[in-house]
């Protein structure tokens, strides 16, 4: 009766820029294009909103026919077989331009806002839908014998895990850099003590939008397509393979998830963050890092120093996206606010109360996070 245009989301987009992001290491001619500057990054993000269009187009399609799908026995019904191909081409047009309005927005917001505009329409739509998550957290334990230890529990690993976000992503390790003194005309620059302050996290929650994108991806094709094979056909037997094994309580899922949140968390640092160059500019004015050598020698030091540090808190990351997972599955407790929205919450809050401090301070605004306000003067 009702369907929205917006149904598909933006998985369309997160999942052509995870092919793009890594076509970019495989194809010589699309790593060229990286390192052009400005233009060739434009160039790969036009590449990627036709990515995002075709997967749209494909995941739409198979949509269609599963709101043609009468029942979930793979029968159309009479009015579909006369009229599908215009209902499809329709349903593939409309939710395929839907997608396309998402992208835009979230790269309008991540212009001429504050913030990934992409994560934070999936920061909204998750804090949208929180309301009736806890009405139907509530609703399921009404009259249960176990209420109260159950919400207890619920309560108890929310306000963990939310602790350990937060200080996953305020984790730093401080690297002390030391800047010669240079006398220009008369005066005196440099000699100061600084550091440079390599995040824990350096990915934020990015590897977890990464990863469970890649892992929604084949339960929504068998989902589209799955109702139109017999359960005793290969083809069946695979469907519901996929679907039993890709559950978010299986140890196959889980396992999965973990190994693609760890390799992520790496990718994404790699693409973001570049020892090279921070050892360049630290040479060019002078700076050094107290018993390594300028150039070369610091970014391979800052590099061993990343990799580890990635490492701890991949894992970390990873423990805690799954663990309220298998709790949930272990206890019984059909909690719809899972772990992976929880880690997406708080992550991208911080983020963007942080990137709104920051724009506060530099136009000489005291920010919100101080710990003195005017008010208490």
């Amino acid at each position: 009766k009702r369907f929205s245009i917006f149904a598909l989301g933006i998985a369309p987009y997160i999942n052509a820029s995870i092919i793009m992001q890594l076509l970019v290491y495989v194809v010589p001619q699309l790593e060229k294009l990286a390192k052009e500057g400005t233009e060739g990054r434009q160039k790969i993000s036009q590449y990627t909103r036709y990515g995002t269009i075709f997967i749209g187009a494909i995941q739409a399609f198979g949509m269609s026919f599963m709101l043609a799908n009468a029942g979930g026995q793979g029968v159309l019904t009479p009015f579909m077989k006369d009229h599908f191909p215009r209902f499809a081409i329709l349903t593939v047009l409309t939710l395929t331009a839907g997608t396309a309005f998402i992208m835009w927005l979230g790269e309008k917001i991540t212009e001429k806002g504050i913030g990934n505009g992409i994560s934070l329409l999936i920061f909204v739509g998750i804090v949208a839908s929180l309301p009736s998550a806890i009405v139907q957290t509530f609703r399921v334990f009404s009259g249960d014998a176990l209420f109260y230890p159950k919400m207890f529990i619920i309560l108890f690993f929310t306000v963990a895990v939310t602790a350990a976000v937060i200080w996953i992503q305020d984790g730093v390790r401080k690297i002390p850099v030391q800047y010669a003194k240079r006398v220009v005309g008369r005066r005196v620059y440099g000699g100061q003590n600084t550091y440079i302050p390599l995040r824990i996290n350096q990915a934020g929650v990015i590897p977890i939008i990464f990863a469970s994108s890649i892992l929604l991806f084949p339960g929504l094709i068998t989902n589209f397509f799955g109702n139109y094979f017999s359960m005793d056909s290969f083809m069946g037997k695979i469907t519901q393979f996929i679907n039993t094994v890709l559950g978010p309580s299986h140890w196959v899922y889980l396992s999965l998830y973990c190994l693609l949140i760890i390799f992520f968390s790496y990718f994404y640092t790699a693409i973001t963050f570049n020892p090279k160059d921070l050892a360049d500019n630290m040479k060019k004015y002078g700076g050094f890092i107290p018993g390594v050598r300028s150039g070369r020698p610091t970014a391979e030091y800052i590099d061993r120093t990343l990799i580890r540090i990635t490492l701890v808190g991949s894992i970390f990351l990873a423990i805690i996206a799954v663990i309220p997972n298998i709790l949930i599955s272990w206890a019984n407790v059909p909690f719809y606010f899972g772990g992976t929205a929880l880690l997406i919450v708080v992550g991208v809050g911080l983020d963007t109360i942080k990137q709104l401090e920051s724009h506060l301070v530099t136009r000489n605004y005291d920010g919100f996070l101080k710990k003195k306000s005017r008010l208490f003067k």
